[in-house]
């Protein structure tokens, strides 16, 4: 799969594969190339997914008054 495919032309395709797959008249030779691709599309997605998480970051303000980024934890 390419990188430059965007998260969420990769979720549209996903759920194209799904639909396709769910109709259950898929040839298998076919079924079998959808499921290579879906699951290629799963590990990019959840590659970008880590990526954006590690990312995010929550602003405070500093002793000076100046927003400090600060890790991005649940507890906060």
């Amino acid at each position: 799969m390419e990188q430059s495919k965007t998260f969420e032309t990769s979720v549209k395709r996903l759920e194209e594969i799904v639909r396709l797959m769910e109709r259950g008249d898929v040839p298998l030779e076919q079924a079998l190339s959808l499921f290579e691709e879906g699951t290629g599309l799963i590990r990019s997605c959840t590659k970008q997914l880590d990526e954006a998480e590690l990312k995010v970051v929550r602003l405070m303000k500093g002793p000076d008054g100046e927003p400090v980024e600060l890790p991005f934890t649940e507890e906060a």
